[in-house]
C-alpha cells in the first residue's frame, strides 16, 4: 500500500502535471509548425528549387533510393520550433525580470518599526 501512495503523490506533483501538460501543448504546436511548413513555407521552397519540394529530394545509390527531403524537412520544422520558442521564452524572461526589479515599498508596520528603532538610536 506504501508504494502506491508514494507514486500517487509524485504523480500528482505540480512538477509531473506541469510536464505532462507542455508536453501535449508542445505536441499540438508541433502539429501547426509541421502544417504551416508544409502549407506555406514548402511551396515557396518548391518554386525556388522547381521541384516538388523539399520533401520530394531523393538520390539514388545503384537500386536503393534514399529521402533526403523528409529529413531536411524535419530539420526546417525543428529550427522553426526552436525559433518560435525562444522568442517565446525570450519574451517571459523579460516579462518576468521587469517584475522582480520593481522594489516593494514597505508595509505601514515596517515604516513605524523604523520609526521607532531611529527614535531609540537617538
Amino acid at each position: 500500500m506504501g508504494f502506491i501512495k508514494e507514486f500517487k503523490e509524485f504523480a500528482m506533483k505540480g512538477n509531473i502535471v506541469d510536464l505532462a501538460v507542455a508536453v501535449i501543448i508542445g505536441g499540438a504546436f508541433g502539429k501547426i509548425v509541421t502544417a504551416l511548413t508544409d502549407a506555406f513555407i514548402m511551396p515557396i521552397i518548391s518554386l525556388i528549387l522547381g521541384k516538388g519540394g523539399v520533401a520530394d529530394v531523393k538520390f539514388s545509390i545503384g537500386n536503393t533510393i534514399f529521402p533526403v527531403g523528409v529529413f531536411l524537412q524535419a530539420i526546417i520544422d525543428f529550427f522553426l520550433i526552436a525559433l518560435v520558442l525562444f522568442t517565446i521564452i525570450k519574451a517571459m524572461n523579460k516579462t518576468m525580470k521587469k517584475k522582480a526589479e520593481a522594489p516593494a515599498e514597505p508595509s505601514s508596520t515596517d515604516k513605524l518599526l523604523t520609526e521607532i528603532r531611529d527614535a531609540l538610536r537617538k
